[in-house]
């Protein structure tokens, strides 16, 4: 059947809730508004207001509670409306969901599920536009995935919902309109493990989110010069599925590494870091990242499309490292 990235998510939430009474939704504007990007709509009137629970604009205090729900027995999946404001509910998530076991020495899980809409490109300025999944995944006790299809944003919820431990899922928020073909007994799919969306032969294209569909289009380019490109989709950032990442070197002995978060610090160092740690006799060339710009994003549509890596950036990463220079473009 023919859908769209939003109607995906949306059907992994109420088949979960269908599945398990313990299921219940919670953030800002899930209800009546249905959602800041529409996902939960038609939700509160199929499921009741018990079950799709509007919150105050309180990050802290609804991702507190849903941590406390998850204690209790339940299976909360909390929206936190952007990443951008995720800063608020840190301590809770950071200090709280992510050590509970380790501090109450493996006494007590907390499954939880949190979903958050990431990235730019929608002019919308610097306070809501960033791509933080790299920080996220710097913590011990969380688990980060990044659907990137359909098949991923309709069967990755329910896998998570499963997990023992708190699970976060970065939805990239170019994606939501994006249509495709998805089964209709589409069930639930891993949250483990990278996954090659395009084999190939000279470069390997390592990203996640919107940079997957940026990298295949920049294979398509590459193509037209003779250039064979393999995509590698993460899913995965904590962990990270190293055998994948390392088995492409090995293969292609390039790797172009594509992340909309910036290059300080970013998931990108650590992905190249295991790559020279992991592979580096079978590099041709050193690894090239393309990232985006160290700036506050800009809201002007063409500033905006300049701090963010575009599909030219890509093929230009590829080439300096095909031509024996250097891919960077920061």
């Amino acid at each position: 059947m023919k859908t769209t990235y939003r109607e995906a998510v949306r059907e992994a939430i109420r088949e979960a809730m269908h599945r398990d009474e313990r299921v219940f939704l919670m953030g800002e504007d899930v209800g009546r508004y249905g959602g800041c990007y529409a996902v939960s709509k038609g939700l509160l009137e199929e499921f009741g207001p018990e079950r799709i629970r509007d919150t105050p604009l309180a990050e802290s205090g609804f991702t507190g509670a849903g941590i406390g729900a998850a204690l209790g027995g339940m299976r909360p999946i909390v929206e936190i409306m952007t990443v951008n404001f995720s800063f608020l509910a840190l301590d809770q998530i950071v200090n709280n969901a992510a050590t509970l076991l380790h501090m109450s020495g493996g006494a007590f899980n907390v499954p939880l599920v949190i979903r958050m809409a990431t990235g730019g490109g929608r002019q919308v300025a610097a306070q809501h536009s960033r791509s933080l999944e790299g920080w996220y995944a710097h913590i011990p006790g969380l688990r980060i995935v990044a659907p990137a299809t359909l098949d991923d944003a309709r069967g990755m919820l329910w896998s998570a919902l499963e997990d023992p431990d708190p699970v976060i899922l970065f939805e990239h928020v170019l994606l939501y309109n994006m249509e495709g073909e998805l089964p209709e007994q589409a069930g639930p799919v891993s949250i483990e493990g990278a996954a090659v969306r395009r084999e190939g032969t000279d470069v390997s294209l390592i990203t996640f989110g919107i940079g997957v569909f940026k990298a295949l289009e920049a294979a398509e380019v590459l193509a037209e010069e003779g250039v064979s490109a393999e995509v590698l989709d993460l899913r995965s950032l904590r962990p990270l599925d190293d055998r994948a990442i390392l088995e492409t070197v090995r293969k292609t002995h390039r790797a172009v590494i594509i992340d909309e978060g910036w290059r300080s610090g970013g998931i990108s160092a650590e992905i190249s870091a295991r790559i020279t740690e992991g592979a580096f006799y079978d590099l041709d060339a050193p690894p090239a990242r393309v990232c985006g710009v160290e700036v506050p994003t800009p809201y002007p549509e063409h500033l905006e499309r300049a701090a963010l890596p575009q599909v030219p950036d890509i093929v230009e990463a590829a080439r300096g490292l095909l031509s024996g220079g250097e891919g960077d473009v920061a």
